[in-house]
């Protein structure tokens, strides 16, 4: 009978202990201070409510803690228009952060925050869809971890850095809706990755020639749309090519389209607002296109009968020089 009390005697022991383990903090007292500074940055908005110092910051909406060092790795705030102010020095002092995104937050202004490159372990930065201005900054090109940079939906302006072709994880580079002007750089034919990365640039004020270095690489999907690009186009073309989105409509190329060679990859094709002449080569009768439109160009004679090029209405066509046959009106 002692024995049994003995034992009972140690239960409020382990029920203390067990209340003390399931209590205690796991996030980095480190991570929190900084957190707590961008939200003050930030106005102590509404949807940073759950950032209260007395609680685990682990526990805090819109942040990630890895599972077994519990640093802060992910920070993603989005769709809040109640959100004022700029992006706070502080972003860069959560050493271990891999995900940063700011996004959709309209009331998000200034220049992006060049303490952004002091975080090395970062893959994913997506500041789209939020009112910043400023050019885009070269530092960085030192995030050698980053797999995929979103900055569409700005006010960017200025040139493009050419320095981006230098990191070498880089699968996706979308710079598209913002105020960008210059030429798309001579070092993107020359991205440090083993492969190169998916180019959205569309919607931009850029201009001159595509580099023909572009063709070094072999792309799997690129849109240029809405700028004020000249020349040719060749540098996307060739029987080896990989291709399989290419979006060019809404600029000032002037190319033979009779005389590309085009990949057997390529499923979407948009050259439609161009400069482009020549005809529909029969080779196109072969392609698995699921989207063509060559509109408002300089086209002439017979849409090759085949394929899926009678699959697409007559606004992937009209507006040419002369091109005929179905969907369009007979040939003469």
């Amino acid at each position: 009978m002692a024995s049994n009390l003995n034992k009972l005697s140690w239960l409020p022991f382990f029920f203390f202990f067990f209340i003390t383990i399931s209590f205690a903090e796991l996030c980095n007292p480190n991570d929190k201070k900084v957190l707590l500074k961008i939200k003050k940055a930030f106005n102590n908005p509404y949807i940073l409510t759950s950032w209260d110092p007395q609680t685990d910051c682990c526990h805090w909406y819109c942040v990630k803690c890895d599972r077994t060092t519990h640093r802060i790795i992910s920070l993603t705030i989005f769709a809040d228009d109640r959100l004022t102010g700029q992006i706070p020095p502080e972003v860069g002092d959560l050493p271990f952060l891999q995900t940063l995104m700011l996004h959709k937050l309209p009331n998000l202004t200034g220049p992006i925050q060049p303490t952004i490159a002091k975080l090395h372990n970062l893959k994913f930065l997506d500041l789209s869809w939020n009112g910043l201005s400023g050019e885009i900054p070269d530092s960085l090109s030192t995030l050698k971890n980053l797999f995929i940079l979103t900055l569409s939906f700005n006010k960017l302006t200025g040139k493009i850095p050419s320095s981006l072709s230098e990191l070498p994880s880089l699968g996706g580079l979308r710079l598209d809706r913002n105020q960008l002007t210059g030429q798309i750089p001579d070092s993107f034919g020359y991205f440090a990755g083993e492969q190169a990365p998916d180019l959205i640039l569309s919607h931009n004020q850029l201009s001159g020639k595509i580099p023909s270095s572009l063709s070094r690489l072999n792309f799997t999907s690129i849109d240029l749309s809405r700028n004020k690009l000249e020349g040719d186009a060749f540098m996307f073309f060739g029987a080896n090519k990989t291709i399989q989105i290419l979006d060019l409509s809404r600029n000032l190329l002037e190319f033979n389209l009779s005389e590309v060679v085009f990949p057997q990859s390529l499923t979407s094709l948009d050259l439609n607002h161009n400069k482009v002449f020549g005809g529909l080569p029969p080779v196109m009768t072969e392609l698995k296109l699921q989207y063509l439109n060559v509109s408002y160009n300089r086209l002439c004679g017979p849409i090759p009968v085949g394929g899926n090029l009678q699959s697409f209405d007559l606004y992937s066509y009209f507006h040419n020089k002369c091109l005929c046959g179905a969907p369009l009106g007979d040939c003469k």
